[in-house]
């Protein structure tokens, strides 16, 4: 069915020519975390994206599902759009409470004719060579939120009584009908390819929400995340067990007084999306909104700051999942930010949001904005650094047809693979100082090492070799950016030829490893040796 879906597409001049950063790549593979790098087919990939939120709203919303209920040519034609500038995911809403375009109205009962929607969403992403970012559920009360589950269970919602949908002993029954959404979408059968959305390579990945907070219940809470962790911890290993196949993503927003943005609102950027259930970070910067007031300089800083501590300290990759200006040189703004973000190493970014016509004049970017051309120059740039082709010269723009009826809202190193260890690790000299940042994710009988070494001392560390125990029953089987040696529970890093030998004073370097564990025996390891000197566990 897909084949034909795209033969249709070819034929009606929907289809691009070129080949996007996502088309070139392996179409059936899934999108892996290698570390602090997302990879495809054991090459790092970076990616240039766009938020494309009511895509799902492309339709009448009722009548025949598939010739009225849904728009096909209205879809096909925004991702052909979005191919040609260069976008290679979209990030996609999922949700809907309202009774137009509503996937779920009333709680536990899903709307057929939105979910054969998405299926063509999915299918007509595929055609173009997209992958998509689709959420589960929304903090705010557009398309009515998890305000609309803390109705379905008697209370109330709005800020900031909508915390209560975090708080287990305050809303038990939101947990559970936020589960059985996710069940259902993830095990949902697509019915044009008769694949499961959980088995589905054209999904980059998932998010939990957009723009969790447990803000307003205590100052400890706004600084410390615990209720909003525990929950993104339960969620994540609810999703993980059913779909082992995809990344997962918190979706929240980098709030905080450390980074000067925003304030402390019970989603800490760090402690939040340390949950071993979550494969990358995201932030979404508005810096000229009233309340942030940055200049460019200080939205640099802001980008920086996040993804030195989504490497560094999280050890995973960093995803811009949202972010805009307006009352500025937009054009300027972005080659700003775009040259901070590739600069610091960001691994992956959406701006919000590309309309397919003109519905927001404050932050929609239309086909032929004098933006785009930054965007698309950040796209080849960002497909270069996967080794991939990068983006055509610009489209010729085309006419926004009228507006839609119903609601509206506003350096790289290449990954090493499975390698014959050598009968002796390489010597060393000893450093100074070290700190090491060793970061879990446990699957039960599986698990993922990420493992961050920093120079604290005064000189050059030429050469390194980390030595650590794992805590029970854990073997590697695939280690990236390291070579390693293990015997038993007893493992040995070192860097590889090439690349990563040398880690200057300040600086850091990050290996990441795969592994197949016994369920219950996992742990962090408490002790770490760098060519043979204590380090620090950070």
């Amino acid at each position: 069915m897909a084949l034909l879906l795209a033969a249709v597409l070819a034929l009606t001049g929907l289809l691009v020519a070129r080949p996007t950063q996502a088309a070139a790549d392996s179409a059936d593979s899934f999108v892996t975390r290698c570390g602090i790098r997302f990879c495809l087919d054991g090459e790092e990939y970076f990616f240039a994206g766009a938020n494309a939120y009511d895509i799902f709203t492309f339709g009448a919303g009722s009548g025949d599902t598939e010739t009225q209920y849904m728009d096909k040519a209205r879809i096909d034609a925004h991702f052909a759009r979005m191919a040609a500038d260069g976008v290679d995911v979209a990030r996609v809403w999922m949700f809907s409470h309202e009774s137009w375009h509503g996937f779920e109205e009333r709680e536990g009962e899903f709307n057929e004719q939105q979910y054969a929607a998405f299926d063509y969403i999915i299918e007509s992403a595929k055609a173009h060579g997209l992958r998509l970012i689709p959420i589960f559920e929304n903090y705010w009360e557009a398309y009515g939120g998890i305000d609309t589950r803390l109705r379905w269970e008697g209370l109330s919602g709005g800020h900031p009584a909508r915390a209560a949908f975090f708080d287990k002993n305050r809303c038990p029954g939101c947990f559970t009908s936020y589960k059985n959404s996710v069940s259902y979408a993830l095990n949902r059968i697509n019915h044009y390819s008769g694949v499961k959305y959980k088995d589905e390579p054209a999904i980059f990945a998932w998010e939990l929400m957009n723009e969790p907070r447990y803000e307003g219940q205590s100052a400890a809470e706004n600084v410390d995340g615990t209720t909003l962790r525990a929950w993104v911890d339960e969620m994540g290993a609810f999703v993980k067990s059913i779909d082992p196949n995809h990344l997962l993503g918190a979706g929240i927003e980098g709030h905080g007084t450390k980074y000067g943005f925003g304030g402390d609102s019970g989603n800490p950027f760090v402690h939040i999306q340390k949950s071993p259930y979550i494969d990358f970070t995201s932030a979404h910067p508005y810096p000229t909104e009233h309340w942030a007031d940055l200049s460019i300089e200080e939205t640099k800083d802001l980008v920086r700051a996040w993804i030195r501590d989504s490497h560094e300290v999280v050890g995973k990759p960093f995803f811009m999942g949202e972010f805009n200006v307006h009352n500025v040189d937009r054009a300027l703004w972005w080659r700003e930010i775009y040259a901070a973000f590739e600069e610091a190493g960001g691994d992956g970014s959406a701006f919000w949001w590309y309309q397919d016509r003109n519905i927001d004049g404050k932050f929609g970017v239309s086909e032929g904005a004098p933006e785009l051309a930054v965007f698309r120059a950040h796209s080849d740039r960002m497909a270069a650094k996967s080794g991939l082709p990068g983006t055509t010269p610009s489209p010729t723009p085309t006419d926004p047809t009228t507006e839609p009826t119903g609601p509206t809202t506003p350096p790289t190193t290449e990954p090493t693979g499975p390698t014959t260890p050598p009968t002796t690790p390489p010597t060393a000299p000893a450093p100074a100082g070290c700190a090491v940042t060793y970061t879990l994710s446990d699957w039960g009988t599986s698990f993922n090492g990420s493992v961050t070494i920093r120079n604290t001392g005064g000189t050059p560390v030429e050469g390194w070799r980390l030595a650590f125990d794992f805590p029970g029953d854990q073997r590697i089987t695939q280690m990236w950016n390291a070579v390693p040696v293990q015997d038993g529970r007893a493992v040995t890093a070192s860097n590889p030829s090439g690349y990563n030998v040398t880690i200057a004073p300040g600086a850091s370097v990050n290996f990441g490893f795969n592994g197949s564990s016994t369920a219950g025996t996992n742990g962090v390891p408490t002790a770490f040796t760098l060519n043979g000197k204590v380090c620090t566990a950070a």
